[in-house]
């Protein structure tokens, strides 16, 4: 399958790089941007594609001053922008491919192996988002910003970027919790004293008219996200790991951004409480957190190992590879949304209609 000899070629490269961290740079610009038009010219393939195709015909009509109206209204502002432009459908995945790797390249341009991060995002993030959830793509996209700011300590540009992303999809705004520790040294108190003002946080949250509309549609309902044990369960295991193996190591080695690895672990932790509850509300949450998870693992072999460091540098990708294969195998959908692949690159077939009259 296309998709997995991909993935695979993708750590193959790594590790023939594994001693020239320059030649892993150029080969980082260059994925990058293959991976870009992987995504955004992609056609008729991903699970939602009908689904925001159906959105384009509606949304494009809408007047500047229905925006306001919208819960999401960055969304919809895209949808009005293609109408202005004369743009085609498929054209809203070229913008939210674009918001989605402008972010992914903020945060992994800051690891000491971009390469490393933005292979561990291809097999769930990259195939579930850019590639069919470009909605919310786009707003980790815009997440990872956020994150920048978190580890710049800079609180109101963390606040400004949540609510950018809010705007996209309205599911970042649980990321506002964490608005009081931006600043300040990490610490079990401080994060207590954070969990106590989330309580009147969460609740403001839960009380708006997207949490009510996330209540009505995934809790108690019988929906449930295909897969969500697996993508939520090995951000648990990833989280686990962190804090037996790497949390003295990485407080030690890399204090900067120790404070949002370390949430990021809890948070992905804490995912796994929510699975019983919702498993699409834990879903859609971890989705946000593998830009952090990726983070993580692009670090590891970058700490002082006195034994084992080959097995320690292996343990993502083996996990990463070993889910990508069992979910392109035994998936039900995989194949219905992602195969075969096309693209409109170098034209659409003929006949086709994307664009409203």
């Amino acid at each position: 399958m296309i998709y997995v000899a991909v993935f695979g070629a993708m750590i193959l490269l790594r590790w023939a790089l594994e001693g020239n961290a320059e030649l892993r740079r150029g080969f980082y610009w260059a994925l990058l941007f293959a991976l870009f038009l992987f995504s955004a010219f992609r056609f008729e393939v991903g699970c939602d594609w009908t689904g925001y195709l159906n959105q384009y015909f509606v949304y494009r009509s809408r007047s500047p001053d229905e925006l306001l109206d919208e819960s999401e209204p960055l969304w919809v502002g895209l949808f009005m922008l293609l109408r202005s432009l004369g743009l085609s459908y498929p054209w809203i995945n070229v913008l939210s491919s674009g918001v989605f790797f402008l972010g992914i390249h903020a945060l992994c341009r800051r690891q000491i192996d971009p390469l490393a991060c933005l292979i561990f995002l291809f097999p769930i993030l990259y195939i579930n988002m850019p590639m069919s959830g470009i909605r919310q793509g786009a707003a980790i996209g815009i997440m990872c910003l956020a994150y920048c700011a978190f580890s710049d300590r800079a609180p109101a540009r963390f606040i400004a970027w949540v609510l950018v992303a809010s705007a996209i999809h309205s599911s970042a705004l649980v990321f506002l919790l964490l608005a009081p520790l931006v600043e300040g040294n990490y610490s079990r108190s401080r994060l207590f004293l954070a969990a106590l003002l989330a309580v009147p946080g969460g609740l403001a949250l839960m009380s708006t008219e997207s949490a009510q509309v996330a209540d009505s549609r995934y809790i108690d309902t019988g929906i449930d996200a295909v897969g969500a044990i697996f993508r939520v369960g090995a951000l648990a295991l990833s989280a686990a790991y962190f804090f037996i193996v790497l949390e003295k190591k990485w407080m030690k080695r890399f204090p900067g951004d120790f404070k949002l690895a370390a949430i990021g672990a809890l948070m992905m932790v804490a995912t796994l409480a929510v699975l019983p509850v919702s498993s699409v509300i834990a879903d859609r949450v971890a989705y946000y957190l593998i830009p952090i998870q990726a983070a993580i693992f692009a670090r590891i072999p970058f700490f002082s190992w006195r034994v084992d460091r080959e097995l320690h540098t292996a343990f993502p990708y083996a996990l990463l590879f070993a889910l990508f294969v069992a979910w392109t195998m035994l998936g039900s959908h995989f194949e219905q949304c992602y195969i075969p692949y096309q693209s409109w690159l170098l034209g659409f077939p003929e006949g086709t209609r994307l664009s409203a009259p």
